[in-house]
Order: structure tokens, then C-alpha cells, then sequence
């Protein structure tokens, strides 16, 4: 990144370090403070307007459930979004089915979250379990291959799981835990597409020991299903946090006491590797503080002060023998020596675009743009 001068937003913590596309006004305000400000002007509904969206939604969900055995699908984490979905869920009496993701680092309180939120709610369960073998491997090519958004391999499981299951059981509704209020900020210099199969698989053939025609468990979204999801089931996202008062700290009091969850200290701390990656290794080799996005989006919605977040982010947010117990834990899963990672660690960032990236039809098949106006032509029909 070319060196710019330091400056911090005036109204958040977002500020210039390892975001080079960070712009500020005369204010001195950040661009994702209006950023933020057009998204919930679209997307958020309050009071009364809220409520009848609300309920509008849940009653397309059931309409369209007909002779299905569940009416929606959820991904459950057991962190503080997915798990209270499932208590809001069970309160406007939708059935859905809860889907989860073993990538081999759930901690004890994920499980143990993810289990009470199960048994108090009441809702079905299908585990996907990954060869931890396989994700080994290929978490490991994307370590040496230095690139920033490691995560992507686990986000790209839990939505194919997701979506395996959406076809199987013919659902058309998918509540997701994503809101404005408390997710919304966060840097595209910090992460990448979920969807980029094509990048994912050129990391793992260039940086992995096991060939990708040998990843036999890891769940890569085939085209065949993300067409049957999209055009056939054509699958609705069902947002319901963007229409309630969704407080997070209120929220996290709520499911401790309604389903017995236990805070893990952080947001997406409900994984191991989670913890480690957004506590060390991207602050350590990328610069990145994922936490000013956090308090930052807090600080726009009016649940903190600027003052608030700072005092936070000035607080060690990785206690120094948690991290020793964590490095300790994450070396012995990959088999690395502390000088083999040290190593790792001091390689300069990578693009994700300096891999094979995934392409439009058109553009990675020419020859076929003259049939583009049919296939245009026969989406309108199918909608």
C-alpha cells in the first residue's frame, strides 16, 4: 500500500491503517459512516413499518411451506446473530431447519451454544462434518499462500451446506442473521468472494499437498445446485434483524438467559481458529484491527460512544495467556513448528486476484456472447 498520512475518522474508530480505500469528507467523516447511513435508509425497518414487514414475511414463509416438513433454513454458528435467529424463530412460530458446519474448531462453548440453542428451541439439526484432513490442507495453503481472507474456505462450506440442504428438502426461505445495525462496515482491502470456487481451488493446487480432485468431503457449491437454488427453488433471504430493535447487547442478555448461552469475549470468537485469526494473525501480518469495523458500526447505530470504542480498542482484546494457549493449540493442529509459522507470518501479503479468479459465462466463454440476448430473454420469462 502506497504510505498515506495517519487520520482517523471524527465520528468512529475506522481510520487509514491497512485501508487504502478509506476516503474522509471536510468533516473529517468516513466514507463508511454514509455508507452506512444509505444502507439502513434502504434496508432497516423501525416501529409499526417494521412489524408489518415482519409479519409479511413470515406469512409468505409459511404460505409457501405447503406439504414441506420445514419452512426455512437457518445457519446456526452459536455465535450471538445465528443463535438468537433461532429464538426469534421459535417466537414467530416458523419451523425451520438449523444447519451447522464442523470445520474441526469449535470451541467447547460453541458446542455447548449450539446444542442448548437446539434442545430449548426445539428445531431439527443436520451436522456437516469436514474431513479435518482436507481442511487442514487447504486452511494451510491459504496460510502460505498470504493471502487476507483465510475465512473464505469456511464461509464457502457453510453456504454450500446450506444451500445442499435448501434442494433437498425443497425450501425456499433462508434466514440469515445479517443486519445493518451491527454488521455493516467492514473494509473490501479486509476480505474476498465466498463464492470464487475458481480461486479457492487454484490456492489449494498451487499452495496445497492434497490434489483437488482428492477433496472428497469439503462441500464446493456446484453449479448444478446454486442454479436449482436460484432458479427453480428461486430462494428468498429472509432478514428479519433489519426489522426489529436489534440491540447487541440486549440481544446477547436475551439468549443468555432464554437458551443458556455463554459468551465466548468476542464477536465471532465461537471458533478457535476465528479467535486466532482475527486476533493475531490479522493485526500481526496484515495490520488488520477487525474490531474498529465492529465498534465503528456500533458507534453509527447509537449503541456506543466514539469515547466508548476507543477505550475498547485501547484494551488488549487477545489476553496474552490465551494467546500463548491458543498458538500452542493452533500449531499442533497444523503440525507446524513456531519457527515454520514465524516464517509464514513474515511474508508479505498476496492479492487473492493474483490467483485465477472466477469469471461471468461470457467472459470466460466468448464464443457464446452472440447467445447472451436469449438467455437474458428466457431469465425474464422464468421469474
Amino acid at each position: 500500500m502506497t504510505e498515506r498520512p495517519y487520520q482517523q475518522c471524527a465520528i468512529s474508530v475506522m481510520d487509514t491503517i491497512a485501508d487504502p480505500n478509506i476516503t474522509f469528507d471536510e468533516k473529517g467523516i468516513c466514507n463508511y459512516y454514509y455508507e452506512y447511513l444509505a444502507a439502513y435508509e434502504e434496508l432497516v425497518l423501525s416501529g409499526d413499518a417494521g412489524k408489518a414487514r415482519l409479519a409479511e414475511d413470515v406469512a409468505k414463509i409459511k404460505v409457501d411451506k405447503k406439504d414441506k416438513k420445514y419452512d426455512s433454513i437457518l445457519g446456526l454458528s452459536g455465535g450471538v446473530d445465528s443463535t438468537y435467529l433461532c429464538l426469534l424463530a421459535k417466537e414467530l412460530g416458523l419451523n425451520p431447519l438449523i444447519v451447522h458446519c464442523d470445520n474441526g474448531w469449535n470451541s467447547e462453548l460453541a458446542v455447548h451454544n449450539i446444542e442448548s440453542a437446539v434442545k430449548i428451541s426445539g428445531f431439527d439439526l443436520f451436522t456437516y462434518v469436514i474431513d479435518w484432513a482436507e481442511f487442514r490442507d487447504m486452511q494451510l495453503a491459504y496460510i502460505r499462500a498470504s493471502v487476507v481472507d483465510i475465512e473464505v474456505l469456511t464461509d464457502h462450506a457453510f453456504m454450500t451446506v446450506l444451500y445442499e440442504q435448501a434442494k433437498k428438502w425443497g425450501i425456499k426461505h433462508v434466514i440469515i442473521g445479517t443486519n445493518i445495525v451491527t454488521e455493516q462496515v467492514l473494509p473490501n482491502y479486509w476480505i474476498y468472494s465466498k463464492r470464487d470456487i475458481v480461486n479457492i481451488k487454484d490456492i489449494q493446487q498451487k499452495y496445497g499437498k492434497i490434489a483437488v480432485k482428492d477433496l472428497k468431503s469439503f462441500p464446493f457449491l456446484s453449479y448444478n445446485t446454486k442454479r436449482y437454488v436460484d432458479e427453480v427453488l428461486k430462494i428468498q433471504r429472509f432478514e428479519p434483524l433489519n426489522f426489529i430493535h436489534y440491540n447487541y447487547d440486549e440481544v446477547k442478555e436475551t439468549i443468555k438467559r432464554d437458551l443458556n448461552w455463554r459468551d465466548y469475549g468476542g464477536k465471532h470468537y465461537e471458533s478457535v481458529w476465528t479467535r486466532f485469526y482475527q486476533g493475531y494473525i490479522l493485526p500481526t501480518k496484515f495490520g488488520i484491527d477487525k474490531r474498529k469495523a465492529h465498534l465503528s458500526n456500533l458507534v453509527f447505530s447509537g449503541q456506543i460512544t466514539k469515547e466508548q470504542a476507543q477505550e475498547k480498542l485501547n484494551n488488549n482484546a487477545y489476553p496474552s495467556d490465551m494467546l500463548a494457549e491458543d498458538m500452542s493449540f493452533v500449531l499442533k493442529k497444523f503440525n507446524l513448528t513456531q519457527q515454520e509459522f514465524d516464517k509464514i507470518m513474515q511474508e508479505p501479503r498476496r492479492e487473492h486476484s493474483e490467483f485465477a479468479t472466477q469469471k461471468g459465462t461470457y467472459a470466460q466463454y466468448p464464443f457464446l456472447k452472440p447467445l447472451k440476448p436469449i438467455g437474458d430473454f428466457v431469465k425474464k420469462l422464468m421469474k
